[in-house]
């Protein structure tokens, strides 16, 4: 009888390996072109800070001369610079000087076209303001023309030297043909009122620390020799002023270089129409402000279409801001200033044409 035979262990198959199953992604876009992409987005970069940069130049800071088209290309980059000076001159750190500030720091400023109205000032404001304009043409290296409005005597002809005094010297000073111009010299107002005082029973009294300290007083009682050696005093110092004066004149103005007669009839102090200061070599041109602009343009080597004329505003307060310049809820400027006034208490000498004192500060 046969032994049955043992039966065979169970041995667990392995399991079969998971399938996998792998889907190809179509390719997008962005990793077909991610590279190009890159590289564009980097060029859109650099132009949109390049345009910021270019659009901010169209804008001024808050706190300084307010930037305005003029006249010319409205699109041009390349600028002229008008500088207005008009009132009576000063303050030497005045709105004049800020526009000067403004144009100095601004490269693309090309020319500068200095519009004078005014009867001038007192000598140190006049003559601060002429050195900052030549400090400016010759730091930038630009042409200057000037630009006479109604008025352009004394002190205000004093700065339109500055633009006299360059390389090119021909066509640089235009005047209106209802310009005054001239007024070349020099004043120390002085009035006596020690008799009006006397009959009110008002004496001076003043304690100095000498009598010339008192000097130019309008109240004190002088006798003839007292007020002969002060009107000498005086005349000393508008004599040395006034020599400054005719040498100024004398380096801006090509036909009175050297020529003593000529500078001599110019510098009387008398007012010149323009045709008057034009025949004496005061004036280069007869013509409006466009005429200079232009003149301003051909030195600079601008077509004038192809360049943009901008003026200066004061920056606005404020209160100005949000109600608006002109809204009858602000009060009205009122044209006397005490400072003036009181600038009538110390002796000064003025670049200035006028009957009054000046008790007019500067309008702009």
């Amino acid at each position: 009888m046969s032994t049955p035979a043992e039966p065979t262990p169970y041995r667990p198959q392995p399991a079969a390996p998971p399938q996998v199953i792998i889907q190809q992604q179509p390719p997008t876009a962005f990793g077909r072109y991610g590279r190009l992409l890159l590289v564009l987005l980097g060029i859109c970069v650099m132009v949109i800070i390049g345009q910021n940069a270019s659009y901010r130049k169209y804008f001024s800071p808050a706190d300084g001369p307010q930037e305005k088209y003029h006249s010319l290309s409205k699109e041009a980059t390349d600028k002229i610079a008008i500088i207005r000076v008009e009132g009576t001159i000063l303050d030497p750190d005045g709105f004049v000087k800020k526009q000067i500030d403004r144009v100095r720091d601004d490269k693309d400023v090309k020319a500068v076209v200095l519009r004078v109205d005014s009867p001038g000032g007192t000598v140190t404001a006049s003559d601060y303001l002429y050195h900052e304009l030549k400090e400016l043409v010759k730091d930038r290296e630009i042409p200057m023309v000037v630009s006479m409005g109604s008025i352009c005597a004394s002190g205000g002809y004093y700065l339109a030297m500055a633009g006299g005094e360059q390389k090119t010297q021909e066509d640089v000073i235009f005047a209106e043909p209802s310009t005054w111009t001239g007024s070349i010299g020099v004043v120390i107002p002085h009035y006596d009122v020690s008799e009006l005082l006397t009959s009110w029973k008002v004496k001076d009294d003043s304690v100095a620390s000498h009598k010339y300290k008192l000097m130019g007083s309008p109240t004190r009682e002088l006798s003839p020799e007292e007020r002969a050696e002060e009107r000498e005093l005086l005349q000393t110092l508008v004599d040395q002023s006034f020599a400054r004066f005719k040498a100024i004149v004398e380096a801006g103005r090509p036909k009175l270089k050297g020529n003593e007669a000529e500078l001599k009839k110019a510098t009387t102090g008398q007012i010149f129409t323009a045709e008057q200061a034009q025949e004496l070599g005061l004036i280069d041109k007869i013509g409006f402000m466009e005429a200079a602009i232009e003149r301003a343009a051909e030195l600079a080597g601008k077509e004038t279409d192809h360049i943009r004329c901008v003026e200066y505003d004061k920056p606005p307060t404020a209160l100005t801001a949000l109600l608006g310049a002109d809204s009858q809820l602000l009060p009205q400027r009122s044209n006397f200033d005490l400072a003036g006034v009181l600038d009538l208490t110390a002796p000064r000498a003025y670049y200035l044409c006028t009957w009054l004192p000046a008790i007019l500060s500067n309008s702009r």
